[in-house]
């Protein structure tokens, strides 16, 4: 019987590192075992330090060990393909080809994506068949929203058999074999027996608040199976080191939090002072987590001073935040777990405090901005208690739908069109994808430099958006996305004007964002090779339409000059890939430092975002 073990957790916490090293333990074991990412920005052929792709792929010197990384476009066409396979024969092209122009947006992708990973959980006789099935999921936001698709979309193709025969995602008559599958994966993650869910977090306060949400989500959907593993330990050795020692007290406290609140079985990593990649590093520290073997550190030679005349100037770094003369949109992107929303949380409140009209907002599902801030934050820009100036608001995607709903069933009754119209409107707008196209549509009204409510002078706008690959998706969303809404079923000169209005704010934005003078993309990383690594491809392709980065933000720097042997080890890491950093991108590199203890609230972002790019 096929076990499947599954990886959540926040971002950065090490869930991709934690995930590897249980798949080469197990292989190493005599398990056959299959590693599979659902994460858009995948990180596992960084880690296995081999190509992977979209297909099963056997890992390089781990007997019994294949790995796959699924593609978003691929599984999307081919999810299309196989939908519309039946209809081929049974129905002339064009009404085909409506119907696969109609499956071309922005929930089909999403289902498609859950298709191919229910593939690995309800498997046929015909595929590969492994003892272990591990899933590297993307961060824990974008996970749970992952799972909650079985139970939404059958609801959905339930309402489209009984009414229209059509959903967003293809004809209810040709997916209902999907939906059986939906089901039977669900009554697996169910299972105790099969499934596990192993949430990795640090001891600090944003993971075990974000893990208890995560662990309550999942209970909601009858998912009850829960391990973790408490990542990043301080070791003992380092109480003599006094920024490691401040860490390791605030650490004790949070594992006790961890014991008292998160009563599961537990297990505890150390930080380890190299990286975790390749296939022989993945077998010493699957012994150091399962059979106690004590952590080697290693001196790297000294490879002298790596960072030079390099280092940005203050003035460099300040002309790509500050408005000139314009609105200035700040877009902090990276890696999950890369610091993206304290970056900027301080980047807001420094801008704040020189006098700029501030809008703060996250559309990362998970968001941590009220946590940073240290109070909460709504679906409505509101000011900041104790910081004049500065605003903030959350995307939240369910609010979003509702609003998006209403107003689009409005206009359509303001259009005069019949209530048999409104219906099927209505259907389709009850699906699950409207979630994600509403809150595209908020994104673009604040990206767009639309005037918010009850406000007309906002000068500078910073986005602490979600984990890379989910930005990406969001920036790419196809340029007709409103023609989800049944446009060809109710075509009318309205409708194609509506949609032509929606492309041109899109257009605007994506304009906004190539103008250096009005936007700054900042890539967000700590010095490692994941992090360079996912940005560096993200900006590649940001690139092609003509979007650059003005900024990088090298985080968790842990200061020069350090003491002990474990500290030196993972300095002279971080130099040699400070110095990659700014081989890699050719702009103006901020360094925020590794800090004693956790950032939270107004006190301390201030004085951060002063340290960061200096006095008023």
């Amino acid at each position: 019987m096929t076990q499947f073990i599954f990886f959540s957790g926040k971002g950065g916490v090490g869930k991709t590192s934690m995930a590897c090293t249980h798949a080469v333990w197990y292989a190493d074991q005599g398990q056959r075992t299959l590693i599979v990412t659902t994460d858009p920005a995948s990180n596992l052929a960084d880690v296995f330090e081999q190509p992977i792709g979209h297909q099963i792929t056997a890992i390089n010197g781990v007997p019994n060990l294949w790995a796959m990384e699924i593609d978003p476009d691929k599984s999307t066409q081919e999810y299309i393909d196989r939908a519309l396979a039946p209809l081929r024969a049974a129905f002339p092209a064009p009404m085909v080809k409506v119907m696969e122009e109609q499956m071309s947006g922005p929930c089909t992708a999403e289902v498609a994506a859950f298709d191919r990973f229910t593939d690995f959980i309800v498997m046929d006789s015909s595929a590969p068949q492994f003892d272990t099935v591990i899933f590297d999921t993307a961060p824990t936001g974008h996970t749970i929203r992952l799972l909650e698709l079985p139970s939404e979309w059958s609801q959905s193709i339930d309402a489209a058999s009984a009414g229209s025969g059509q959903t967003c995602i293809g004809p209810a008559a040709a997916i209902q074999d999907a939906k059986h599958k939906y089901e039977n994966a669900l009554a697996a993650l169910r299972n105790e027996a099969l499934s596990t869910f192993t949430f990795v977090l640090h001891p600090e306060a944003i993971a075990i608040r974000e893990t208890k949400r995560a662990i309550g989500e999942l209970g909601k959907l009858g998912i009850r199976t829960h391990r973790l593993i408490a990542n990043g330990i301080i070791p003992a050795s380092e109480t003599i080191n006094p920024l490691f020692a401040a860490r390791a007290e605030m650490q004790s406290r949070y594992i006790e939090q961890i014991q008292t609140e998160l009563p599961y079985p537990t297990q505890y990593m150390t930080l380890l002072s190299r990286e975790i990649k390749g296939a022989a590093r993945l077998r010493q520290v699957a012994n150091i987590f399962f059979n106690g073997e004590q952590a080697e550190v290693e001196i790297p030679a000294d490879t002298g001073n790596l960072l030079g005349a390099a280092v940005s100037s203050i003035e460099d770094i300040r002309a790509r935040i500050q408005p000139n003369g314009q609105r200035r949109t700040i877009f902090f992107a990276g890696k999950g777990g890369v610091g993206k929303t304290i970056a900027s949380c301080l980047t807001a409140v420094w801008l704040a405090q020189q006098g700029y009209k501030t809008l703060l907002l996250t559309t990362d599902p998970a968001a941590h901005l009220g946590d940073v801030l240290g109070q909460p934050v709504g679906d409505a820009p509101s000011p900041l208690a104790g910081v004049t100036n500065l605003w903030a608001v959350k995307i939240d995607p369910k609010a979003a739908a509702e609003t998006y709903k209403a107003r689009i069933l409005d206009d359509a009754r303001q259009r005069g069109r019949p209530e048999s119209a409104i219906r099927v409107m209505e259907e389709e707008l009850n699906s699950p994808c409207t979630e994600e196209m509403a809150a595209f549509d908020q994104f673009i009204n604040y990206a767009s430099q639309a005037e918010p409510p009850g406000d007309k002078n906002w000068e500078a706008v910073v986005f602490d958006t979600a984990p890379t690959g989910h930005t990406m998706r969001l920036l790419e969303l196809p340029l007709d996305w409103s023609q989800q809404i049944d446009v060809k079923v109710f075509a009318s000169v309205d409708g194609n004007a509506a949609d032509d209005v929606a492309k041109q704010r899109f257009g605007q934005v994506i304009e906004m964002m190539r103008d250096p003078m009005q936007s700054t993309f900042a890539f967000v990383m700590y010095p490692e090779a994941t992090p360079i690594l996912e940005a560096w491809r993200a900006a590649q392709e940001l690139g092609t339409v003509g979007i650059h980065p003005g900024l990088v933000v090298a985080n968790f720097v842990i200061p020069p000059n350090q003491v002990t042997p474990f500290a030196q080890t993972r300095r002279q890491m971080q130099e040699k890939y400070l110095a990659e950093i700014r081989h890699r991108f050719a702009v103006p590199v901020l360094e925020i430092p590794l800090l004693p203890h956790e950032v939270k609230g107004l006190e301390m972002l201030a004085e951060l975002g002063h340290l960061a790019y200096g006095e008023r």
